[in-house]
Order: structure tokens, then sequence, then C-alpha cells
């Protein structure tokens, strides 16, 4: 449900944005792999593992929360790593990503979106506990202000690229060629 194989077609990278262009995930390159899940505002590649590792950690013991806790606010990069992966969840939307999924995703594959969403929303809730805040960014008033107002802007945008996705990809849509335009222009 990105649009990672169309940034594949624009050529704006210093490099292809694949390793083999026949390749399978294998050969895809991050930087364009992660701006890709970024634009559905899902962000899967920084927050996946991070729900299960806490989890796999309570289920040792639950007193390793406190644990959690206490590594939060005594250990500096702890803090920092919960932090950055906390504002990736404040610029999160799960709504959008489904818009994506339900745009542009077959029907078999649906499920697999929804049991990520609530992977999501259960990480997002223990990384909260974790850092003992009840809101998003609660540590970073600024900050949320900020992505606050511009969310509006970003919703509209992500709306028009997913429906946009979709009309490209239909099969029956045709496009007039246009002249090639590439980074050297």
């Amino acid at each position: 449900a990105t649009p990672e194989t169309e940034y594949g077609r624009m050529n704006i990278g210093s490099r292809p944005s694949k390793r083999k262009p026949s390749g399978g995930i294998e050969s895809l390159r991050a930087i364009p792999w992660i701006f890709a899940w970024t634009q559905t505002r899902f962000h899967l590649p920084v927050w996946l593992g991070f729900g299960c590792a806490f989890k796999h950690i309570l289920k040792k013991d639950i007193r390793n929360f406190h644990m959690l806790q206490e590594m939060y606010n005594e250990w500096p990069f702890f803090r920092v790593t919960i932090d950055l992966v906390e504002m990736v969840f404040a610029k999160g939307n799960p709504g959008i990503a489904a818009l994506y999924d339900r745009l542009l995703v077959s029907e078999g594959l649906q499920p697999l979106g929804e049991k990520l969403r609530a992977n999501y929303e259960e990480t997002q809730k223990l990384l909260l506990q974790v850092a003992g805040h009840k809101d998003l960014l609660e540590g970073d008033p600024y900050l949320k202000q900020r992505l606050r107002l511009r969310d509006a802007y970003i919703t509209t945008m992500n709306v028009c690229q997913a429906y946009t996705l979709k009309r490209i990809r239909d099969p029956d849509y045709h496009v007039a060629l246009r002249p090639h335009l590439s980074k050297e222009v």
C-alpha cells in the first residue's frame, strides 16, 4: 500500500531504488522504502518490533515494567530512542494507513493490514506506559502543537495521493506520455 514502486520509476535519487531491478524485497534500498512507508503515515520500519520486544520482556517478569521505566528515566540513550519512536507515532495516522490499504491492497491482504494496525495501537500504548506519558509528545508541547497545525494539510495530501495511486494503478487507466523529467533539469 506504499508508493515505493512509483518512486522507483521517478528516478529522483542518486542511486536506483533497487539494487537489482528484477529483485524482490531483498534488493530494496532503505531510503526509498522507508520514505514510501512515511508517505502512508504508518512508519512501519520504525516501530515494528518495539511492541513485541516490550511484551517479551514483560512476559518474562512483570517487574521488568519498572525496570523499563527506570531505564527511560535514567539512561539518556534509551530515553532518546523511546522519545524518537514516540515522535514517529505522533506523526503517524493508522486511519490514513487504512485508507491506503482499502484503496490499494487486495482483499486477501486486508487482514494483514488490520493486524498491523492493531499492533501499532498496542505498541503505542506500551511506549506511552514506559515513558510514563498519557498522551503522545506530552514532554514536547511545542512539537505537539507544530504537528497538530500541519496535520490537516498533510492528511489532505495523503488522501489525494492514495486516490491518485489507485487511479494510476488501474490497468484501464492510460496517460499520454510526457517528456522525461530528470534530476538534471
